[in-house]
């Protein structure tokens, strides 16, 4: 998976698609002369459910994960900041790569799992414009000369892509959401707490649980407590907090005590003001 030229114009136009019942022929184990060489100067961008499932099997706060593992360039025309995988500065390796493989394969990002497939999405699916599957060629790569035909359905269930897929839906509603498509930027404030909420989780679970958030924010009792200890729970709130927060969505409520104690206190400066 080494970096290369290939733009999201070559894909669309160029690529043969694939879809789910579409073949290929890919071979990938210790056997192959070429093994683990795609583990070098790759880019890698890591999703949220990425940094999640890395975070628990290295037993790391997400906070220490994020430092000693990944980078976050941000470009002045950039809407949001992407987390991406630090390789080595010397050898330019994977961290996690080993002579035997990677040494957190059950746990490895979904651009991983997907190799050599890759995923065209546009942000909005038509009858002639859909979402479509590709097969990537590298050449230093011998895995497309050997191995057995295999459906693109049987890759993707095999490598545990859907799995993957599924905890992205709520991350996909909320990059799906028309106020991306404004010219407006988000404020640095806005930037830091969506890295925070879909990257920081450890950190996020800290903003809700060691603030005032709770008091002023109107939760279910039995979802704060899953919330406490399940990270898929609180990673699904973190995006509806985003909707929230970023894009004024009404997918959580201010508590009414809060709101009625506002206005009140607007009423009475109001009062005051024309004393």
């Amino acid at each position: 998976m080494p970096e290369n030229s290939t733009t999201p114009e070559a894909i669309i136009h160029e690529y043969p698609r694939m879809s789910l019942d579409d073949s290929f022929v890919f071979r990938c184990d210790s056997s192959m002369q070429c093994f683990n060489q795609c583990c070098h100067d790759v880019t890698i961008v890591l999703t949220p459910y990425d940094i999640l499932r890395i975070k628990r099997a290295l037993q790391l706060d997400s906070s220490d994960f994020l430092k000693e593992y990944t980078l976050s360039p941000f470009a002045k025309d950039q809407k949001i900041p992407a987390v991406i995988l630090k390789m080595d500065a010397q050898t330019k390796k994977c961290p996690f790569v080993t002579e035997a493989g990677c040494s957190i394969y059950a746990n490895r990002p979904w651009a991983c799992r997907m190799y050599p497939l890759g995923l065209a999405e546009p942000d909005k699916a038509t009858l002639t414009d859909r979402g479509f599957y590709f097969l990537l060629h590298e050449d230093l790569c011998q895995g497309h000369a050997a191995g057995c035909p295999r459906k693109v359905r049987d890759w993707i269930t095999e490598q545990g892509v859907e799995e993957y897929d599924m905890m992205a839906d709520s991350f996909k509603e909320l990059m799906l959401l028309p106020s991306w498509s404004g010219e407006e930027l988000l404020t640095p404030q806005q930037i830091e707490m969506f890295y925070i909420a879909c990257y920081d989780l450890d950190r996020f679970r800290r903003f809700v649980f060691e603030t005032r958030f709770l008091e002023l924010f109107d939760v279910h009792e039995d979802r704060v407590e899953v919330m406490r200890h399940d990270d898929l729970e609180l990673l699904d709130f973190a995006m509806q907090w985003l909707k929230f927060s970023l894009f004024h969505e009404q997918s959580i409520k201010i508590k009414p005590s809060v709101i009625n104690a506002r206005q009140e206190a607007t009423a009475h400066t109001g009062q005051e003001s024309h004393g």
